[in-house]
């Protein structure tokens, strides 16, 4: 029996489970926190089930490869990962300015890893150990392996895996593709020869490419930094072979070599998820972190259970579509129970299940019977503009598994904290799951995310459009009502979306006005790599339609179509006057009871009194 059940962090827990070597080591960016809903526990997790001995070196002092020989070689290769989310998003604000909390870190200190994390661990395992396999994955892997546009430089980067100068990127969640890995380097395949496995990249020479079979060539990273045009189309393309049932291999030229994405992995089937989500995790971030508080991150999540993974929501500025895929895959409702009566037996649980979820929770099923067959429509969207007819909308599987958990001994309340798609729930017909959401599964405020309301910026956002969510808000609070309950809707709106402009923006906040609601917080739309929504803003064109879009670039700009969103604010009053004169909307000045702001006061009442210059020195010399 294993005194400490964590993963080794250092050489004396090697030792304590008679390790001489690890097979692998993780890198990862992020705190070592042994739970399912961070990438490094679960890589780690699957590879330990599969018989691998895995090491874990979590955010390494990055100025010199000293720390990345903290637990020695590993006997088959090193595993990096910037960890749960990109470094850059992790570091900087939309405005580019430095966050002052790193959620991922012990304490929620800063600083504890670099910008471009993946690449500059790369760089010091070359540094330390010259041939050994370096595989890369997580999150800011999977989104930028093609040539992309990165916001914070302002300019098309290269594909990580060529900066990086690693040997195999994993794209995607990456349970099967790291393990297939795993036995080919334990077979004693060399890395560069596993060129097989679906849902990774690798770089070939040009005259390999013969040996690839069929493949599609996107614009090459030179032709996509030169030319927008070129840029939408390579999106164009990697979006719509985005599937593991029927896309195709793609490629890339960077300069002299190539980058090759091999078709998307088969998603688990729910056995396979079941298994992963069963693995012996501790739920707790590893005793290091104690002095320090912890890791913030993991109180959002420690009450919690991942019921699913997948979207085919698939709005146009979220990356989930992109690395975790479109069809929708879940855990059974056995599994999801198990791991709840694990998780009232821990010392420190209240009786309350915090979320049940994925992410969007009430997607528990493929959006249609035909994708698990023939995959994903290509120039379709199940729920934009319109719901498909051939979508399947059904949450008795979703209320079944809530009523079993609130049904269990020590379990209070079991509340829905993840993402809802209200479009989904208006079309069930007989309204029953919001019912039951609003009477047992709120904790005081139910969140969603309908964005804006400008049909136009909608489109480009790939949001429903129409009333759908004035039709949702209406019925929540008549339910609300009716079951004598006093629970608030929060609806999360977005601002300078490609597409939007002043006059959407007025057209929002004239809805604002008139639901009388002002959001506390409005985010700024935020360019992420892997993005239908980043390319829009980078070229100027939506690449699925090929129609010019509008975006708003200027700082001056952003800000009113901002502060609009929150015109009754004091602070915003200038900016809200100024975006309204420049939009031809002055009607909205006055007293009227559908203007947003009253008039400028005359600058004579502005201006403060100045004391007599006789009277000001007599002041002083008393306060002397």
């Amino acid at each position: 029996m294993i005194d400490n059940p964590f993963l080794p962090v250092s050489i004396e827990e090697m030792t304590a489970r008679g390790w001489n070597q690890p097979d692998f080591i993780l890198v990862s960016g992020d705190a070592y926190v042994d739970h399912h809903s961070f990438c490094t526990a679960v890589i780690s997790r699957v590879l330990e089930n599969e018989g691998f001995k895995v090491g874990i070196i979590a955010q390494p002092d990055w100025k010199s490869a000293h720390d990345f020989r903290r637990l020695g070689q590993p006997r088959l290769g090193f595993l990096v990962t910037a960890g749960n989310m990109d470094s850059l998003v992790n570091h900087y604000t939309v405005n580019k300015k430095p966050r002052e909390k790193d959620y991922y870190s012990p304490g929620g200190k800063t600083g504890l890893r670099p910008d471009r994390a993946t690449i500059v661990y790369c760089n010091r395992i070359r540094e330390a150990y010259k041939n050994i396999p370096v595989i890369i994955g997580g999150v800011e892997a999977s989104l930028r392996r093609f040539a992309h546009y990165d916001y914070w430089n302002d300019t098309v980067r290269r594909s990580i895996l060529i900066d990086s100068g690693a040997d195999l990127l994993v794209y995607g969640m990456g349970e099967k593709q790291i393990v297939e890995i795993a036995r080919c380097l334990n077979d004693g395949y060399e890395v560069q020869y596993i060129r097989h496995v679906s849902g990774t990249c690798f770089i070939v020479e040009e005259k390999d490419l013969a040996s690839l079979g069929q493949y599609r060539e996107i614009p090459s990273f030179k032709k996509v930094s030169d030319e927008k045009e070129a840029y939408a189309e390579a999106f164009k393309l990697q979006y719509r072979e985005q599937d593991p049932l029927k896309g195709k291999v793609l490629v890339q030229r960077h300069a002299n070599k190539y980058l090759v994405q091999n078709r998307p992995q088969i998603p688990l089937n729910r056995s396979e998820l079941d298994q992963v989500y069963s693995l012996p995790y501790t739920r707790n971030s590893h005793p290091i972190y104690e002095k320090q508080g912890g890791v913030p991150a993991l109180e959002e999540v420690r009450f919690s259970i991942v019921s699913s993974r997948g979207c085919f929501g698939n709005c146009a500025f979220c990356s989930i579509a992109f690395h975790q895929g479109r069809i929708v895959q879940s855990r059974s409702s056995q599994s999801i129970i198990n791991e709840a009566v694990k998780m009232t037996s821990l010392e420190d649980f209240k009786g309350y299940i915090h979320d049940v979820g994925g992410p969007t929770a009430n997607f528990r099923q493929p959006a249609c019977r035909k994708q698990l067959s023939e995959g994903v429509c290509q120039s379709k969207n199940c729920l934009s503009p319109s719901l498909c007819k051939n979508l399947d909308v059904d949450h008795s599987d979703y209320l079944n598994l809530l009523q079993q958990l609130r049904n269990l001994s020590k379990v209070k309340k079991v509340f829905v904290r993840s993402g809802l798609r209200y479009d989904y729930i208006m079309a069930e017909k007989n309204g029953k799951f919001l019912k039951e959401l609003v009477k047992h599964h709120i904790s005081g405020q139910l969140k969603v995310a309908p964005e804006h309301v400008s049909a136009e910026v909608l489109k480009y956002m790939r949001k429903p459009a129409g009333k759908t969510f004035d039709q949702f808000r209406k019925t929540y609070m008549h339910l609300n009502e009716t079951l004598g309950k006093n629970q608030f809707l929060v609806p999360y709106f977005m601002s300078s979306h490609p597409g939007s402009t002043l006059a959407t923006a007025i057209e929002l906040a004239e809805y604002l006005r008139d639901i009388h609601y002002q959001p506390e917080q409005v985010q700024d739309f935020y360019p992420t790599p892997g993005t239908l929504s980043t390319t829009m803003y980078y070229t100027g064109i939506d690449p699925l339609t090929e129609e010019t879009v509008y975006i708003p670039k200027k700082k001056t700009e952003k800000a009113m179509q901002r502060a609009l969103l929150q015109y009754r604010d004091p602070k915003n009053y200038h900016l809200v006057y100024s975006a309204l004169f420049q939009a031809g909307r002055s009607d909205l000045i006055g007293f009227g009871p559908k203007c947003l702001i009253r008039p400028r006061r005359k600058a004579a009442e502005n201006k403060k009194p100045q004391s007599h210059p006789t009277n000001h020195r007599k002041k002083q010399k008393q306060r002397g």
